[in-house]
């Protein structure tokens, strides 16, 4: 398929993150064929997208992300908690180990058609469901292919729940990314998921590693989230949680460390030389009241910062503009940041999924990812390389995503679905669910 987006304002993404006047963007299958006039792009076309009044953007890239927890929204049976511990104890461990499959798929689902209408095309989760291992990353694949849009997915190994289920955990890893590495599909990617080093001893860990290394992918795992992850591991193994990963060989370059709230200088320095991605989620650890990632910290040693949102949202920008936010509170300088945060989304995040991918994906240039979003934006002020960063923040991440494509296909369009989906149909499928899962918990 052959489409054109014409008299729109392209902005690139990437470094430097370029504006594009009187350009026009040839996507031929899923990746981007061209960008030049209009008039220089020669037919025939399958569809053109008028696109004037609108900004051409990449889909957005979220690092790190929880289907699973979809059909939680609005639950009040949980005890309040205190503190993380009892948020994990109270609320989602008692909730992942009553997800059904059919939970698993319906949650992936409704985020995901959720993801379209914000824009964003690929989502890198970690999924639970101790009750339900076996076929849950299968079937949170099937809701992936269904919508169109991209996931890495990986199963949360943990100790928590007997040795068992740890055992399940791991052989659905691998057995998922084998049929990753079989497949090829563009829209499917795995790592290895692992949830935290407090709940995970020594021998699980090694036994992870091995399986990892000899599969060939990286590891997503929940790196000093909270100060009790580092206390019970300096208890236990002596070690922060950094330190217990990193010489376990699974903090390493392909791996994603998510939060790094509590990491101190030496830790930050172990991210550093470890080559790991850490991804900031500031919604979240500020919803938990864990702390606020110290990013500067992290960029100034060379550490490879993306952005996630830990499901507490799928708009990007609208995390974006928090974690800014937070950093000037946690740098006590509202002067600061900037630059680092946009860079964990505009920069990093594309980053993340290109190399998980193994092809450009987040940038508008030619060769890459054919994954595009169009958005109404009358820009106020004047709009170039120099400015765009700051209308992104204040401006453009208050608009509406009007048009989302990915791999070539459009998904939506005039801010209606394109896709064989009744979307009340499955909200209300949902609603059946969640209901009876709440029964459950």
């Amino acid at each position: 398929m052959r489409l054109l987006i014409r008299n729109g304002t392209l902005v690139t993404f990437g470094n430097p993150c370029r504006v594009l006047e009187g350009q026009a963007l040839l996507l031929e299958g899923d990746r981007i064929a061209r960008i030049a006039p209009a008039e220089e792009i020669p037919g025939p076309f399958d569809r053109v997208l008028d696109a004037r009044g609108k900004l051409v953007l990449p889909g957005l890239v979220n690092a790190h992300m929880h289907f699973y927890s979809t059909l939680v929204r609005g639950l009040g049976k949980a005890a309040p908690s205190a503190s993380f511990q009892e948020v994990l104890e109270n609320l989602w461990w008692r909730l992942d180990r009553k997800l059904s499959l059919d939970d698993v798929e319906v949650s992936a689902k409704v985020m995901l058609l959720d993801a379209i209408r914000k824009g964003t095309t690929t989502l890198v989760d970690h999924h639970a469901s101790p009750g339900a291992i076996r076929g849950s990353l299968g079937r949170i694949a099937k809701a992936v292919k269904e919508t169109g849009l991209r996931s890495c997915l990986c199963y949360e190994v943990s100790d928590r729940d007997g040795a068992a289920v740890t055992e399940e955990g791991l052989a659905e890893n691998a057995a998922f990314a084998r049929e990753c590495a079989a497949a090829n599909d563009p829209q499917l990617r795995a790592l290895f998921g692992l949830h935290a080093a407090f709940t995970l001893s020594d021998e699980t860990l090694a036994k992870a590693a091995r399986m990892g290394q000899d599969l060939g992918i990286g590891f997503h795992v929940h790196v000093a989230e909270a100060a009790s992850d580092v206390e019970a591991n300096r208890t236990k193994y002596g070690k922060t949680p950094a330190k217990r990963l990193v010489d376990h060989r699974i903090l390493r370059a392909g791996s994603i460390a998510a939060h790094a709230v509590h990491c101190d200088d030496a830790d930050k320095d172990l991210l550093a030389a470890s080559g790991a991605w850490v991804v900031t989620n500031p919604q979240s650890n500020l919803n938990n009241a864990v702390g606020i990632t110290d990013v500067l910290g992290l960029v100034s040693r060379g550490v490879p910062v993306g952005l996630g949102t830990d499901a507490m949202t799928v708009g990007m920008l609208e995390e974006l503009r928090v974690g800014l936010w937070a950093q000037h509170l946690k740098q006590e300088n509202p002067s600061c940041g900037f630059m680092e945060l946009t860079g964990a989304l505009f920069v990093q995040n594309p980053r993340i999924a290109s190399t998980l991918w193994g092809f450009p994906i987040g940038t508008l240039s030619a060769g890459a990812a054919a994954d595009v979003i169009l958005v109404d934006y009358h820009a106020p002020t004047p709009l170039n390389d120099s400015t765009v960063l700051g209308h992104l923040v204040y401006g453009i991440s208050q608009a509406s995503v009007d048009t989302t494509i990915c791999g070539g296909r459009v998904l939506m369009h005039g801010r209606k679905l394109e896709l064989d989906l009744d979307e009340a149909a499955l909200a209300a499928e949902s609603r059946r669910l969640a209901a009876a899962l709440w029964e459950r918990f």
